[in-house]
């Protein structure tokens, strides 16, 4: 192939590459956007949760540490954030402790919720508050025998209709908010509108990432 062969075919090339993407991605061609929301070194936009009674919250070999508070330890966001159509994904450890190490509280349009990990004594897990009540009385309520000193993953996705929620691999959440009544607890009111905390258990949370969908 002569050289003005090899110019056309990489000028075609290059225009057709879009064109493939396309079909490729689906749905106009856009491409969810991930960023990170922890470097693993400081808070950087998260500010430690003036709950009263906290313990000690500190950056340590890349995790966001929360020490067992009298009641709540946590850390709120106060960066740009999303309200509607993305997912939030995270590692979470219970380190010493009986009740949730992972309180992740999170928009849904213009309200909150929180999905809870190992409340109510320990083993009790699900979304607070749907209708008025919580994740131990609710439709999302699931009872796990959780490990100390281990990393669970934790996948959250919040859509027009629905709030779904992964643990490791397992599904977790998955309930259609359509006519639902959305809320939190007031204990975390502090924590909104993107809060995670502890209640009397230390806890250590890394990964933090948040993916946007168009």
């Amino acid at each position: 192939m002569n050289s003005n062969h090899s110019l056309i075919a990489n000028t075609l090339l290059r225009r057709m590459l879009p064109v493939v993407l396309c079909v490729l991605v689906p749905a106009g061609c856009h491409t969810p956007r991930q960023i990170s929301l922890f470097d693993g070194r400081a808070l950087g936009q998260w500010k430690i949760t003036d709950f009263g009674g906290q313990g000690k919250v500190y950056v340590k070999n890349g995790s966001i540490f929360l020490e067992m508070g009298n009641d709540l330890t946590g850390v709120t966001w106060t960066g740009p954030l999303e309200r509607m159509n993305y997912e939030i994904t995270l590692e979470a450890m219970r380190v010493t402790g009986s009740d949730f190490f992972c309180g992740l509280t999170f928009p849904v349009d213009s309200n909150s919720c929180s999905l809870i990990l190992g409340g109510w004594g320990g083993e009790v897990c699900g979304l607070s508050s749907i209708d008025y009540y919580d994740a131990v009385e609710n439709e999302t309520t699931r009872i796990i025998s959780f490990e100390n000193s281990r990393w669970y993953r934790v996948r959250l996705k919040v859509t027009l209709n629905k709030i779904e929620a992964w643990l490791d691999d397992d599904k977790l959440v998955d309930v259609v908010t359509t006519g639902r009544k959305i809320d939190i607890r007031s204990e975390v009111d502090l924590s909104q509108p993107l809060g995670i905390a502890s209640w009397r258990t230390t806890a250590t949370i890394r990964n933090i990432r948040l993916q946007k969908f168009d």
